[in-house]
């Protein structure tokens, strides 16, 4: 038996044989050309082939998942231009080399230089562009056969797989992924979570396992080759478990979230587009807690329009029902941009004109979300939430354009509702002004994510501070103590809706601190149910017999 250690991108037990698959990798050799022009008008023919084989998945295939459409644009958008074409062109024109062997050295050198990096935004450029080179270089000479998984379903190890090539295969013949390229947010990675397909990378993949017997341990991150007897009956026991608590949650899915002493609890669900919709609704949330709005904004090429931002508002409110929907104004500037936003670079984007700060310097981009998001609200239960706010003069300045828009949309007898409203608490100095925010609003809502890397002042992408970073740190937790206390106390309902909000260990904890809901990842809804009703809001209620358990 060998084991393998990974790191797990999305959790769950499979078992079955390994089918290794070894993409053929194009080397080209360096050799000198002495027509130069033809080797461009050869890049530019595969750059147009490459985005008509893109353009034909995005617009006439079968619907893909939002984040496979952002990768799309954004390799479309490779293809039209940038630094990586002009390095590319450069190196044709003045080495005279072929067009296949600049696309392959460029990409090779671009990985070298930025492999170190941890920056998620680099990496992904990176993935991407070694997409396009490949696609680019078999458009110059030839083509990737599609994966067949055969007839039994099987356990995939690669070094790495583009998302084209997971879409093409049977899911149904896919047991789990193993990969040794890639990154649990690589567009494979989010991919194989929608599909609820167990997922490891950063493994040392062999092709002599291929056709052996294996274990993947999402929840470990593990894979066992030819695992011993006992631990393989140990584990098709633990996957049969696995299978039947994932059985027993969806059974949660109509089931009230009310604790075992009676008091209920909102769960909500957090989503990034529209494509989740649905998942909100089969696992029975309460609503929407968190819409980021973001998904209209980037991977495009220019700001969406007040008619696109108010048609998908619509589809929620109407898909929600009488469900709440509560859409957060866009948070830009960061990590979240666009070029056609020309966005200034600064030294320190984290804490730099982001999210409420961009859309009160950008007021015609914020007034056309605000727009749509009234007019929409005739549709449904739909209400509004704020990001990064720290002074109460930034609400002044946001109640000022809402005063504008109401006026605009009664001039033109446009129906709208009065919506609800909210403060996203996500730093120290929102915390510790939250009483005030409240009384301004209806609900605070504690976005963990944000709100524990400031108070720590610590990025929990930097994998220098994963094993410092605490998300539990005894100064959070005070932190929401002291927000449900203020919102309380000035008459608002609070919420949590980052990653803490899904752990189920802490749910009682929340609970007893007073929280009005949690709002979670759709996947986690049930799980956090469970926990809710194994919750008691007053432990004075708690039977002796549950005390002593506990």
């Amino acid at each position: 038996m060998e084991i393998y250690k990974g790191t797990s991108a999305f959790s769950g037990i499979a078992i079955g044989k390994i089918l290794y698959y070894h993409r053929g990798e194009y080397q080209i050799r360096q050799s000198m050309v002495d027509n130069v022009k033809k080797e461009l008008d050869r890049l530019d023919n595969a750059r147009t082939a490459v985005k008509n084989q893109i353009q034909h998945m995005y617009k006439n295939g079968a619907p893909l998942p939002k984040e496979q459409e952002l990768t799309l644009k954004r390799q479309l958008k490779l293809l039209s231009g940038g630094s990586f074409q002009r390095a590319v062109e450069s190196m044709i024109t003045t080495e005279k080399v072929s067009a296949a062997y600049a696309v392959q050295t460029t990409r090779d050198e671009l990985a070298n230089v930025f492999r170190k990096l941890e920056d998620e935004a680099v990496k992904e450029q990176i993935e991407n562009i070694r997409e396009i080179s490949e696609l680019l270089i078999g458009a110059m000479g030839g083509s990737h056969a599609r994966i067949n998984l055969g007839d039994e379903p099987v356990i995939l190890a690669a070094e790495q797989l583009s998302p084209n090539e997971l879409l093409e295969m049977n899911k149904s013949s896919l047991l789990a992924v193993v990969m040794h390229q890639g990154s649990v947010i690589s567009h494979v990675s989010i991919m194989t979570k929608s599909m609820e397909v167990p997922t490891l990378v950063e493994v040392e993949i062999e092709k002599e396992w291929d056709g052996h017997m294996a274990i993947v341990d999402g929840y470990t991150g593990t894979l066992y080759i030819d695992p011993e007897p006992e631990l393989l009956k140990e584990y098709e026991i633990r996957h049969a478990a696995d299978k039947e608590e994932r059985e027993e949650l969806l059974r949660l899915r109509n089931q009230k979230d009310i604790t075992a002493d009676g008091k209920e609890i909102k769960l909500l669900a957090n989503i990034g587009n529209l494509d989740d919709l649905n998942t909100v609704l089969y696992y029975g949330a309460a609503g929407i807690g968190l819409l980021r709005s973001e998904f209209q904004y980037l991977g495009r090429e220019n700001y969406p329009r007040e008619n696109e931002l108010f048609r998908a508002y619509k589809k929620i409110a109407e898909g929600m029902d009488e469900r709440p929907a509560v859409i957060r104004t866009v948070d830009l500037g960061a990590d979240r941009q666009a070029e056609y936003m020309a966005i200034p670079d600064e030294v320190n984007p984290m804490m730099g004109n982001r999210g409420i700060r961009l859309c009160l310097d950008r007021k015609k981009m914020f007034k056309a979300q605000l727009r749509a998001i009234y007019r929409a609200s005739a549709y449904g239960n739909i209400n509004l939430m704020y990001p990064m706010i720290t002074s109460e003069d930034e609400l002044d300045e946001i109640e000022k354009l809402i005063r504008e828009v109401k006026k605009g949309l009664d001039e033109k007898n446009i129906p709208y509702k009065n919506i609800r409203t909210g403060i996203m608490i996500e730093t120290p100095a929102a915390v510790m002004i939250s009483e005030e925010l409240g009384k301004r609003v209806d609900f605070l809502s504690l976005g963990t994510n944000d709100l524990t890397q400031y108070t720590l002042a610590m990025d929990r992408q930097n994998l220098l501070l994963k094993d410092k970073y605490n998300d539990h740190h005894p100064a959070l937790v005070k932190m929401i103590r002291m927000v449900t206390e203020a919102g309380h106390k000035s008459g608002c309902e609070v919420y949590i809706c980052g990653e803490l909000a899904a752990d189920s260990n802490l749910t009682e904890a929340f609970i007893q601190m007073g929280v009005d809901g949690l709002s979670v990842v759709p996947a986690c809804v049930l799980p956090v149910r469970k926990a809710i009703r194994s919750s008691y809001a007053d432990e004075a209620n708690r039977p002796a017999e549950a005390v002593k358990e506990k």
